[in-house]
């Protein structure tokens, strides 16, 4: 089947194909399905998922590889570990590795800065803690803090099996100091710190 035949028996039926999976197309399909995934698909998983003769899907996945290549968009479609999958294009790569080097560096905002506080006065403490103490939800700092190596998991809590959060080798060489010992006292800066297990104990730790 050609490509002309493939782009228009493939891919401008919508209402048929919309019948069969909920899809405007097989190509939109195939790139809903492959934006959503962590690991590549393979042609029958594609198919399987979309309802449609793998031959289909196969035709135009290559389709759309190919016309992403002649498009020049800034991401290209990949046949690797028997599947398929969206990767940011080679001439990109200056760009995407400015971006993420640049990412890297910058400033934590307020509230990872207070986060990380609390993590690394309070070690090892779990999430629930930390929210408790903030006052608000913590998982998407908690994944900044991890990304930018900032903190680790350091084990769980026995009884409520809670992860707990630590900082790292990497925090205690972005501030300059060699242990924990090293951080400035924090009392004069939170002269109640000696009621804070108490308080903390009467909120749920969690998750």
């Amino acid at each position: 089947m050609s490509s002309e035949t493939m782009s228009s028996e493939t891919m401008t039926e919508p209402d048929e194909v919309q019948d069969g999976f909920g899809a405007p197309s097989i190509a939109s399909a195939v790139e809903a399905l492959l934006l959503l995934t962590d690991e590549p698909m393979s042609v029958l998983a594609l198919a399987e998922a979309i309802k449609c003769p793998a031959d289909d899907v196969w035709e135009t996945v290559h389709e759309l590889a190919r016309q992403y290549t002649e498009q020049g968009r800034g991401f290209d479609l990949r046949e690797v570990a028997g599947g398929w999958r969206f990767y940011t294009r080679a001439d990109c790569a200056p760009l995407v590795e400015r971006w993420v080097l640049d990412g890297q560096q910058a400033r934590l905002t307020q509230a990872s800065l207070e986060t990380l506080a609390v993590i690394a006065y309070r070690q090892p403490v779990s999430r629930g803690r930390i929210s408790a103490i903030r006052g608000v939800n913590v998982d998407g700092v908690i994944r900044t803090l991890m990304s930018r190596g900032l903190i680790a998991e350091g084990g769980d809590h026995g009884e409520s099996g809670s992860i707990l959060y630590v900082t790292t080798s990497h925090f205690l060489e972005r501030l300059g100091i060699a242990s924990l010992d090293d951080l400035p006292p924090l009392a004069e800066h939170l002269p109640d710190l000696a009621d804070l297990d108490e308080v903390l104990d009467s909120v749920a730790t969690g998750d």
